[in-house]
């Protein structure tokens, strides 16, 4: 389908050059198609940048929807030993997305609405992405009730950084680990120590 040729395009566009660099032109070229297609369907470069997150956004939901759905409200009710599983889960699902192939060209856009966020960014932000990082505060909080709420947010957001670093620094991951590239005993070691970290944290101390 032509809109979602479009789409992935110009995702790996937006992630390699930024707004600026990228131009539909050169899009629509990749995608053996004319300008006025873009238009036709996004309404020009602005409306194609929004419905790119839009599209980013809805994928990580078919990926980690499922959890998020599973969470939503239930936190308060778990004990410590639910919480902690569930938390595990999530952080390994994370981190599953981020060593498919399919999230290079979604984390290269994100990185750059990191570093300077604009609408784009809240659109990805305020759907299954920020949902998630509100579950993992709460279900933080019945595994470590001593710990401060912001610390806890702080501790969520560094133990999501473990698995984003995974995509977001592959390179520097691969060439640290001394593999050319992520196989299957990499990628299985990398999840073992995510968890590990998550537990050392979990049982009251600092990984």
């Amino acid at each position: 389908m032509l809109q979602e040729k479009i789409l992935a395009t110009a995702i790996s566009q937006f992630g390699k050059q930024g707004y600026d660099g990228a131009s539909t032109r050169q899009i629509a070229g990749l995608c053996d198609t004319a300008m006025s297609s873009i238009t036709y369907h996004f309404g020009g470069k602005q409306g194609l940048y929004l419905s790119c997150a839009d599209h980013i956004a809805a994928r990580i939901s078919e990926r980690l929807g499922d959890i998020a759905a599973q969470l939503q409200g239930r936190e308060a009710e778990m004990d410590a030993a639910q919480a902690r599983e569930r938390l595990l889960h999530l952080l390994d699902a994370i981190a599953r997305l981020m060593l498919d192939p399919d999230s290079e060209d979604w984390v290269c856009f994100l990185v750059r609405e990191q570093q300077n966020p604009s609408e784009a960014f809240d659109r990805i932000y305020n759907g299954v992405m920020g949902n998630l990082i509100e579950s993992a505060v709460l279900l933080l909080a019945r595994i470590r009730p001593d710990m401060p709420e912001h610390e806890r947010r702080a501790q969520v957001m560094l133990l999501y950084g473990q698995a984003l670093v995974l995509r977001a620094a592959r390179a520097s991951v691969t060439r640290g680990l001394r593999a050319e590239r992520l196989g299957d005993a990499e990628t299985g070691i990398l999840r073992r120590m995510i968890r590990a970290n998550a537990e050392t944290i979990f049982n009251g101390g600092m990984p």
